[in-house]
């Protein structure tokens, strides 16, 4: 698939317009999103992405139209776990809500930094070290077990701990003076002639320290679908696109996908096991042990709609489930209590 460099920069500049824009709105505007809004915004950034999937599928054929997709679901995917992490920032550093817009918009903005430095790192290995790819399958299977291993132990906070009070966050709050307070928007203030880091910084250094962890495991999973830097660089910006609204519009009902862990590491798994077979395909490792390592682009899109499909409908089922149960435990205790209530009356009488 060829880019040419004007596509690249016509592409680049829309993209980040349309980022940029969202963020001279909201601070000329600076309010809580109301869920109407909120909906509205995801709704076109999510049209936007499946009319530029179509566009590909017109323009360059369906193997790359289905690369984008697989793509952007899976970042969509794996940008939501990031999303939950967020949440759980915002909660421990106590951030007050009409601060967390604008922390949400610079952590949106870092990682797609920190992202664009990653594809630039791993379109280069890729290009050069084939064997890369037995790295990054390796990675991500490693983060599947990760991310079984903290459900298991019910322990999600571990990767906010480490964010805002591990070794990082320590050696930033000692080397930087500060004020410990929210001012509003304002990351910086000056006192008694001195510049301080207010306490929307730190959440700031939280949000990219987070930023860089999920970019380590996003990367490398979507090379594992595409080898494509445009695609990869689009279904990456696509994904984060509307994060900020989504942020507000589900709020803690994205702790009513109970799951998604579970989700994301046998989708984690799937496409490091896809990464190593396509490192023995390139070697010629799986024709000497008589199958064929490449997995098709359309299959690899049906198996992540189905896995996200299958998570979210277990998810509703599990929440749906406990809510009868609790329910139930209540029908039950008021059955008791009015039991006993009727006994004692007749005791009485």
């Amino acid at each position: 698939m060829h880019v040419s460099v004007l596509t690249w920069v016509v592409t680049v500049v829309v993209m980040l317009g349309a980022l940029v824009a969202d963020a001279v709105h909201m601070a000329r505007h600076p309010h809580v999103p109301s869920a109407r809004e909120c909906m509205a915004y995801i709704g076109m950034y999510v049209g936007l992405a499946v009319a530029f999937g179509l566009c590909l599928h017109l323009f360059v054929g369906g193997i790359h139209s289905g690369e984008f997709f697989a793509g952007w679901l899976t970042e969509y995917s794996l940008s939501l776990d990031n999303l939950f992490i967020f949440l759980i920032i915002m909660r421990k550093m106590k951030v007050p809500r009409e601060s967390q817009q604008f922390a949400l918009l610079v952590g949106i903005m870092l990682a797609l930094l920190f992202r664009g430095a990653f594809i630039a790192l791993g379109a280069t290995l890729i290009s050069r070290l084939a064997w890369v790819f037995l790295l990054f399958g390796a990675w991500l299977i490693y983060t599947a077990v990760d991310l079984v291993r903290d459900y298991v132990r019910h322990d999600p906070d571990d990767d906010a701990d480490n964010a805002t009070e591990g070794r990082l966050m320590r050696r930033v709050k000692k080397a930087v003076p500060s004020n410990d307070e929210f001012v509003g928007d304002r990351v910086f203030v000056r006192e008694d002639g001195k510049f301080l880091a207010t306490s929307l910084f730190f959440v700031i250094v939280a949000l990219g320290s987070t930023d860089v962890m999920f970019a380590l495991d996003s990367i490398p999973a979507i090379f594992g679908l595409t080898q494509q830097p445009y695609i990869v660089f689009t279904a990456n910006v696509f994904a984060l696109m509307g994060l900020r609204q989504l942020y507000f519009l589900l709020g803690n009902l994205l702790n009513r996908l109970v799951y998604l862990p579970i989700g994301l590491s046998v989708l984690l798994t799937f496409i490091g096991v896809k990464l190593v077979l396509h490192a023995m395909h390139h070697y010629g490792l799986d024709a000497r042990l008589g199958f064929d390592g490449e997995i098709p682009t359309s299959a690899s899109l049906l198996v992540i709609v189905a896995i996200l499909g299958v998570t979210t409908i277990v998810s509703i089922a599990r929440i749906r489930h406990d809510r009868r149960a609790v329910a139930r435990a209540k029908a039950e205790r008021l059955a008791r209590d009015r039991a006993r209530f009727e006994a004692n009356q007749d005791q009485w009488s």
